[in-house]
């Protein structure tokens, strides 16, 4: 099993914030997102870590930002390591493959979600209401059916425990109708383009979440983009109506934690070591099937 990176130290920068999965530290003008191995569930950040889900995680992002720079700019720099850290071994060794540098930008203090299949909480909102955070929808939907046309349903986002959706009016009260306005736009044509592409290479993308950051007056795409850990892939050959399919992320860890007597208070148990390398290979297969035919030959 490959080496597992859950956490980083790196000396002479300061650390600007700890995520569930990012370390970020401070350059000045921009900052070093480190995407270690941390998985969480059920509000946990677990003590296995995913062997090279952070290297993972990097990749994915950097190729959707570049497959979406024709429809917005984002915050994505580099994915070099910065000279003044890659001549210390101990040092590279940790960040290898881990890194992106990125403009600091002002966060929109949102998530923004879109929602092309009825799945996950949407499922449960509509069969609960007829609805999806507000937005009604045709009776006798079935579970995972495409909906006729992507939703936005945003969120607020939330440090710890999960993210509260909230009608579109509420962010448009808080940040702007002009600006909420845009991100709803770009967020479903950015959702649009990725569902394409990624139907192409045999994969539905079922809903994901976009974070957007304000730099010289522009809103531009920051965070992570189009992940397993963002987003809810399916694979094609998988997909059936009125059932949850097999996603591509962290499915194997929840079914685990489910079946263990967990009762999802802190702290979690160790995963055994299949689960950890089966949802390892859930990710790196979510790679290479989206981005495989578009990286340049070694």
């Amino acid at each position: 099993m490959a080496s597992v990176v859950l956490q980083t130290s790196l000396p002479g920068l300061t650390l600007w914030r700890r995520g569930k999965v990012r370390d970020v530290y401070d350059l000045g003008d921009r900052l070093l997102f480190v995407a270690t191995d941390r998985i969480s569930a059920f509000d946990s950040i677990l003590p296995t870590g995913i062997p090279g889900k952070g290297q993972v995680l990097t990749r994915m992002s950097a190729f959707w930002f570049q497959h979406m720079r024709k429809l917005t700019a984002h915050h994505l720099i580099s994915t070099e390591i910065p000279a003044e850290l890659a001549a210390d071994p101990a040092v590279r060794e940790q960040l290898e493959g881990r890194t992106l540098v990125v403009a600091r930008t002002e966060p929109v203090a949102f998530e923004c979600v879109v929602r092309g299949y009825l799945a996950g909480s949407g499922w449960e909102d509509y069969r609960k209401s007829g609805a999806v955070c507000g937005i009604r929808l045709p009776p006798g939907l079935q579970q995972s059916q495409e909906l006729e046309k992507p939703i936005f349903t945003p969120a607020t986002k939330a440090e710890t425990g999960h993210d509260i959706n909230v009608p579109f009016e509420a962010m448009a009260d808080s940040i702007g109708q002009e600006l909420a306005g845009t991100l709803r736009d770009r967020s479903v044509a950015i959702y649009t383009e990725a569902r394409a592409y990624a139907r192409s290479r045999g994969i539905l993308l079922a809903d994901t979440k976009f974070e957007w950051g304000i730099l010289n007056g522009k809103p531009i795409l920051i965070d992570e983009c189009l992940t397993p850990d963002s987003s809810r892939f399916w694979a094609a050959a998988e997909y059936r109506l009125g059932i949850s399919p097999p996603s591509f992320d962290k499915q194997f860890v929840r079914d685990w934690l489910l079946a263990s007597g967990w009762d999802r208070n802190p702290p979690a148990p160790p995963l055994p070591p299949e689960v950890a390398e089966r949802t390892a290979a859930r990710y790196r297969e979510a790679l290479d099937r989206l981005t495989a035919a578009a990286r340049p030959a070694p």
